[in-house]
């Protein structure tokens, strides 16, 4: 009914960019919040930066400073612009979003709507 697709990963050294898109396509009504999260080898997935319809973001401590979320509402799409990056930024990158969709009739919200991840690696 929803699916995301992130591109823009790759590979980057430190201190070099790369703007993440996520872009969510199906029955949509509506967004709420979308957000980035990552998960290196061995560790937890984190949440690395959120917004809200209305514009209003939250970063993780460890990326403050260097990567901005944004999102263009009538594309359904955000982005992720990532500078100064490290090697401990390097993970697989995954979009989540908030989403209220059409199905059968009815509308459904799902708070775990994901997409397939896109790989960022950081060489030193």
């Amino acid at each position: 009914q929803v699916q995301l697709v992130e591109s823009g990963g790759g590979v980057v050294q430190a201190g070099g960019s790369l703007r993440l898109s996520c872009v969510a396509s199906g029955s949509i009504f509506s967004i709420k919040a979308m957000g980035w999260y990552r998960q290196a080898p061995g560790k937890q997935r984190e949440l690395v930066a959120a917004i809200t319809s209305g514009g209003s973001t939250n970063y993780a401590d460890s990326v403050k400073g260097r990567f901005t979320i944004s999102r263009d509402n009538a594309k359904n799409t955000a982005y992720l612009q990532m500078s100064s990056l490290k090697p401990e930024d390097t993970a697989v990158y995954s979009c989540n979003a908030d989403v209220t969709y059409y199905k059968s009739g009815y509308y459904v919200t799902t708070h775990d709507c994901w997409g397939q991840g896109t790989q960022v690696t950081v060489s030193s």
